[in-house]
This record gives structure tokens, sequence and C-alpha cells, in this order.
């Protein structure tokens, strides 16, 4: 018995039929769950001869009625989609660099029936929160969470031991760091390091060893974009040159 017959039956039975009958005539789950599973396979990217990379994060776009009636269902569906991507995934050798998370929206340029599918690999992210008495001017932003950057920076990696740690096969354990200094006027400055990686890092686009970061900078590590955000000082932080 194939994966997406499997699907079926196991839907079927989370839901007792009811989803079925309620989209006769509109989106198929199943549809859904091979277009899901061609993105795997059509973007998996290599990373050894028996391990590839692949999306976690998903977006599937319906039209305004299909989505409507898939309202009441999404979570149990979401369940299983992720559940027949895991098994597609073992099956192939594919690794996920964070937890699989599918959502769905409306796009009105849809008709009845038709659907498509964005995704994209998301890493898990966890970082050590610093906290200060003033505002951070300084913030690393990566797959939705913000980590302040403070004097004297930050380590970011694979490892458990660094500031940032990203799951992502690409980024080795110390993979890069950042370095933030105050001008006399209070204005950050910051540059990041190649620490030695294995894949090394880009900013904008340009492989580099080290370079200094303007406001929206993109430093990419492995499989993963972080940007940089500068914030002026205020007067008060002006005034006293910090």
């Amino acid at each position: 018995m194939g994966g997406l017959q499997r699907f079926e039956e196991r839907l079927e039975r989370a839901i007792s039929g009811v989803f079925a009958r309620t989209f006769r005539s509109a989106v198929q789950p199943v549809e859904i769950a091979a277009a899901l599973q061609r993105e795997l396979d059509n973007k998996a990217q290599i990373l050894s001869r028996q391990r590839r990379l692949v999306p976690n994060t998903f977006q599937v776009d319906l039209s305004p009625g299909d989505l409507e009636r898939m309202a009441p269902y999404t979570s149990s569906l979401s369940d299983e989609l992720a559940d027949q991507l895991q098994e597609h995934a073992d099956n192939q050798g594919y690794v996920f660099p964070g937890p699989i998370r599918i959502s769905f929206q409306s796009d009105e340029e849809l008709g009845t029936g038709r659907f498509s599918v964005l995704s994209r690999a998301e890493a898990s992210v966890t970082g050590t929160i610093r906290h200060s008495d003033r505002p951070s001017r300084a913030v690393i932003e990566v797959n939705g969470t913000e980590q302040p950057l403070e004097p004297p920076g930050l380590v970011v990696g694979r490892g458990s031991e660094t500031d940032i740690r990203i799951n992502d096969p690409g980024v080795s354990r110390r993979h890069a760091q950042f370095l933030i200094t105050y001008a006399a006027g209070g204005a950050a400055q910051v540059e990041v390091h190649d620490m030695g990686s294995t894949n090394g890092i880009r900013v904008d686009g340009q492989k580099v060893a080290r370079a200094k970061l303007r406001d929206g900078a993109r430093v990419q590590v492995g499989h993963t974009s972080l940007t940089l955000h500068l914030r002026p000082p205020s007067e008060r932080q002006e005034a006293r040159g910090v």
C-alpha cells in the first residue's frame, strides 16, 4: 500500500469521513499531500551520500471558498500531512532543519479546487537573551526571532555553547562571530567574522572571511539567513557617548 493511500485512510479515520463529504467537489487532501511530497523531492539539497536537506515550512494557498470549508479541519489535516511528510522523508533519507509547519492561507486569485504551495527550509533557533537597562541598538533577526547584539558581540553556530544556536546541518558548531563597538557619537559599528566554518559565510550574497555590516545586511550561514537591524542612539545616549 502506497504512502498516499495510507494517508487517505488515516485521514478518514481521524475525521470520520466528514472531511471527504465536505470536499467532494473541492480540493482533495490527497492532492495537497502529493504536492507537499513533490516539494520535498524537487527542493532536496545534498548534504552527503545518504542525507538531503528539505523544506520544513509550508504555506498552502487556497481559494476563499475552499479555505472556508476547510477551516474546521485544518488542525487535524496539518497533523496528518506532517506525519505523511515525515514518513516520506524517512524513506528517502531527507533531513528537516526544524519542526514541520503547515499553514493554510486564502488567495482570491485561485478558483475552487485550485491551490498552490510555498515552502522553505527554516532552522529552529535558540538564543541566550541578554538583558540590558537600555534598548539594544543592534539586533540580529533569524527565522522570526530576534537576539540583542551587545558588546563585545556574540557567536552563531550549531553547538550548544554558542549565543545563537541554529539547528541547520549546513552550520558549523562555531560558525560566525558578530562583533559590536560604539563610535564616539553613539552609533553602533558591527563586523562579522568567519570562525573557520566548513561552508563559510556570505554577506549580501558575497562570500567573505570578515566584513563590516550596514543596517539591513543579510549574513548567510549554511542554509540560514541572519539580518542585522541597527537603531539610531537616543539623544541621552549620544550625550553620554554610549
